[in-house]
């Protein structure tokens, strides 16, 4: 007995098993208003851009100094979708973007007269997407910082049998009259005003709409009374001016409530006393309840009852007021998801339906309700696949209230990896050497991606020049600037030249792919068929395997452009022989940086002088010689003199127009943490790095020591040898992930194929 009374206990007072969410007066709700403004004035879809603000933030830009940024950020949606989830949602880049940005608009006021449809093909996610997000709304609206609250009346019968009350002096009152200096601390006073806690005395009468209670002051009144509620501060100053809170001054309460207040004003003569029967009471949203949130399934059957009541407070009602036509208490089903979340779950069948009556509640913003007019102000959501846009294709008065919203098959390598690791286990990595799993995603990625991008062709117009890493295509590099990387194996040509108009381009042309191609429940069994075929041989998975794979699946043929794989291994070939030569390569950073720095101030003098240049103190003679000897270290020795005198004529031209004036003599930013400068080590680096290897290839022993590393025949290595294996594989698994065993076969693999010779410059 004692054990169940401890449990019960333990029960009682929990937050999860109370969950208590007790009306408060309307003087107390006005405490709470002052308190927090933001958290209680703010419908749905406020709190829906909240919920975002909360779960996912900011997000990241890997290029914040860029000049043609577009502010495509990596937002992390895990907290939103996946976490806690039974079916987690991965959302790659592109639709976290696109998702983002409709959630900003929402805030903003664009989201009158609208209804929201995601739009993707079968097997890429939508329902899971929706039931996800609308399981997060639920839980962050019914949480201290998604509250809203609602209203409720407690009508009082002793102060209604009374004829006309008492008519006593208020803050509330005076506010009304709009008076000029009301005294806020007046408040304090109705504070104190307490319900008498008497069985039978009050008649509580539940908005239907979850109206926020300030709708209850007068249209005519609300603007003044605001304005005396709150101090002259930031919010008061975004409450009168921000396009998001015009519904605080332009929505009227429902007709329940608006006739509930008239009748009472009727018999009491006093909004001070009308306002003592108003409560507010937290909006608790409960979805299998239909409360706050509808989702209807195409299957589910539109029910016979259109009109809702509720019998006993009607009767109740007409005893009050002893007019049975003062107040009607009668409204829709869409009352439950007023200020919530009404969604469609695909458009056909019965949902079809649905979404056709939808279309005079979503253009006037009212519904009717035998001879009364309801307010509907709900967030509307469906979800659609490509062939059912044809079952409102003759309704084309609704085409300009529907937002189509992409969510394609994922296009993102990165989600695409996240999702195989979801489903098979965050060890999946342990099984792949390094970059092989991502090019797993590759390969799925390029049956959804189109062939020909003319975005990609007008950047550039010759895909050729990069055959030694990149398909005909240029797939392989679109991926790239999908997932928000800029590959380094681009030109400076290039690189200047994706503009933020081209970007934006690019990614504008994400809108019509992702709609083909391999789904996303066929590449998990893809996966799972070529990770179970592979990861029982004992050997870390490599490249041979995943073409060995490919080439082997008949049916996957037509999916996979020609050539992709062959280009995708050319391009993991240049990808880890980069990454033996940084690990293999050691450089004097000082020396690096002094030289840098004497260049970025000699170009802005003439040759035959000598100066002493103001970042490193030393004295610099200029000349055609130093300069043209830099600048060959930068962009190889067989550049042609055109090519390095455009250098020199971009260094000056940027170190005058911004790295001086602008970034060293008004921000302050050191020389070596300039725009400047981090590109001109970029490049200097990258191309001193290009001949690392070149004396270890001509050393028999080198590829025997690699092969012998951590056995006991390394130790008869002589000590140079020794040290550079040594060296080469600490930073293979240091900065690249790599196992011992797989840092030993990538050296050897680098070896053996020749990649520096094959990879040389021309």
């Amino acid at each position: 007995m004692e054990n169940i009374k401890k449990a019960m206990r333990h029960i009682d007072i929990s937050d999860e098993g109370s969950n208590h969410r007790h009306a408060i007066p309307f003087s107390e709700f006005l405490e709470v208003v002052l308190k927090n403004p933001t958290g209680t004035i703010r419908n749905v879809f406020q709190v829906f851009h909240d919920l975002f603000t909360e779960h996912v933030g900011e997000g990241v830009d890997e290029y914040p100094n860029d000049p043609e940024s577009i502010q495509y950020v990596s937002y992390d949606c895990s907290k939103l979708l996946v976490e806690g989830a039974d079916h987690p949602f991965f959302a790659d880049r592109l639709f976290a973007n696109r998702l983002v940005n409709i959630v900003e608009a929402l805030r903003t006021g664009a989201q009158q007269n609208k209804i929201y449809i995601f739009d993707g093909p079968h097997g890429c996610g939508k329902s899971t997407f929706l039931n996800n997000l609308l399981k997060r709304f639920e839980e962050y609206a019914n949480t201290d910082s998604g509250t809203r609250y609602e209203t409720v009346w407690r009508l009082d019968r002793r102060q209604l049998a009374e004829k006309g009350g008492n008519e006593t002096a208020s803050i509330l009152e005076s506010l009304f009259r709009m008076q000029q200096n009301p005294n806020k601390k007046q408040f304090d006073t109705i504070r104190t005003m307490a319900l008498p806690e008497s069985d039978g005395q009050f008649i509580e009468v539940p908005c239907p709409c979850h109206d926020n209670p300030l709708l209850l002051i007068p249209k005519a009144l609300r603007r003044q009374f605001l304005d005396d509620l709150f101090d002259n501060n930031e919010f008061k100053y975004t409450l009168f001016t921000d396009k998001a809170y015009e519904w605080i001054f332009q929505d009227v309460p429902c007709t329940i409530c608006g006739s509930l207040y008239d009748a009472l004003l009727t018999r009491l003569k006093s909004p001070a006393k009308v306002f003592e029967m108003v409560h507010a009471v937290p909006y608790t949203f409960n979805r299998r309840l239909g409360k706050g949130i509808s989702v209807f399934s195409p299957g589910d059957r539109p029910v016979k009852q259109i009109i809702l009541t509720n019998e006993y407070l009607q009767r109740t009602i007409n005893q009050l007021f002893s007019d049975s036509n003062q107040v009607r208490y009668i409204h829709s089903r869409y009352a439950k998801t007023n200020n919530g979340i009404y969604a469609l779950m695909d458009i056909k069948s019965h949902n079809i339906e649905r979404l056709i009556e939808l279309h005079n509640i979503i253009s006037e913003g009212v519904h009717k309700v035998e001879d009364i007019e309801e307010n509907v102000s709900s967030l509307f959501m469906a979800l659609m696949n490509p062939e059912d846009k044809k079952n409102i294709k003759e309704f084309q008065s609704f085409s300009d209230r529907i937002v189509y919203i992409n969510i394609p098959y994922v296009l993102d390598l990165n989600t695409e990896v996240e999702i195989y690791r979801n489903i098979f286990g965050v060890r999946i990595d342990d099984s792949f050497l390094p970059r092989v799993l991502h090019n797993f995603a590759r390969v799925i990625i390029s049956s959804r991606i189109s062939l020909r991008s003319e975005a990609m062709l007008e950047w550039i117009p010759k895909p050729e020049k990069y055959s030694r890493y990149c398909d005909k295509n240029l797939q392989l590099l679109k991926m790239e600037i999908y997932t928000g990387y800029i590959p380094e194996w681009l030109s400076e040509e290039d690189r200047k030249a994706l503009t933020a108009k081209r970007r934006r381009r690019i990614i504008g042309e994400s809108e019509n792919e992702g709609r083909q191609g391999i789904s996303g429940r066929d590449s998990i069994k893809i996966f799972n068929s070529f990770y179970t075929a592979y990861a029982k041989s004992g050997e870390m998975i490599d490249m041979a395997m995943l073409c060995k794979f490919f080439h082997s699946q008949k049916d996957l043929k037509s999916s996979i452009p020609d050539g992709f794989l062959d280009s995708l291994l050319l391009l993991y070939d240049f990808s880890i022989l980069q990454e033996v030569k940084e690990s293999l390569y050691y450089y004097n950073e000082d020396q690096i940086h002094r030289e840098i720095l004497n260049y970025m101030f000699a170009v802005n003098f003439e040759p035959g002088t000598s100066e002493t240049c103001k970042f490193t103190g030393d004295k610099v003679h200029i000349t055609d010689e130093l300069l043209e000897g830099f600048e060959r270290r930068m962009l190889g020795s067989k550049a042609d003199k055109e090519k390095l005198l455009n250098l020199r004529k971009d260094t000056q031209k940027e170190y005058t127009s911004r790295t001086l004036t602008q970034e060293i003599l008004v921000s302050g930013t050191p020389p070596t943490e300039t725009r400047l400068f981090e590109s001109l080590k970029d490049r200097y680096v990258f191309n001193l790095k290009e001949k690392v290897l070149d004396p270890f290839l001509e050393n028999e022993n080198f590829r025997r020591a690699i092969k012998d590393y951590a056995e006991e025949d390394f130790k008869t290595y002589d000590k140079k040898i020794r040290d550079d294996v040594t060296f080469l594989m600490d930073n293979l698994m240091k900065k690249y992930r790599y196992t011992e065993a797989g840092a030993k076969a990538i050296g050897i693999y680098v070896i053996d194929n020749d990649l520096a010779r094959k990879f040389t410059n021309p």
